[in-house]
């Protein structure tokens, strides 16, 4: 795995081993960074459930101004600090060891864009979407881009949340709502 554009491309990220984390293939990358290619310049990125933090550190390399990366479970986060010094990205990362639901709930400055990609069985999305209005964490006209398994219908969002386009690539379904 490596990032793809700006100023890291071509560096190597490190995964954890084994089957805990499921890393976003390059593919579904480029086409999530194809999508919001310009709306990235100068944007506060969440990158929930990090995993690697290889998403969060694509968007910081083409150009965001900050990722949070929250990761829950303390081995892949000590992965994803490692993958943000590689890339000389810790002025402009922050870092988060924390279920999804604590800390979307504790509130604080909204993001701009917002990477979701959990464990397809947990079927945390419709309470991803939900805790993010309800807490108020996205600004207006952000963009939320939500990774799930392809045959998976997702819920209507809550009020103030419109479902944009939804991309099919292989497995992978990518849904791409924004704030009103």
């Amino acid at each position: 795995m490596r990032v793809i554009s700006g100023e890291a491309r071509g560096r190597r990220l490190s995964t954890l081993e084994g089957e805990h984390t499921r890393p976003t293939s390059e593919k579904v990358k480029e086409a999530v960074f194809s999508i919001i290619q310009f709306e990235l310049e100068g944007r506060r990125v969440l990158d929930l459930f990090a995993g690697s933090g290889q998403m969060g550190i694509e968007a910081i390399s083409r150009g965001a101004r900050e990722c949070v990366f929250v990761e829950n479970d303390r081995a892949a986060a000590k992965i994803v600090r490692e993958n943000v010094e590689k890339c000389k990205f810790q002025g402009r990362a922050r870092f988060v060891v924390s279920d999804f639901k604590s800390f979307l709930s504790r509130g604080g400055e909204p993001f701009d864009i917002i990477i979701a990609d959990p464990p397809y069985a947990a079927g945390y999305y419709k309470k991803i979407l939900e805790s993010i209005s309800e807490f108020d964490m996205l600004n207006f006209n952000g963009i939320i881009i939500v990774e799930s398994p392809r045959e998976l219908q997702l819920d209507k969002p809550p009020e103030g949340i419109t479902k944009g386009r939804e991309y099919l690539y292989g497995k992978t379904k990518i849904t791409v709502y924004r704030r009103d």
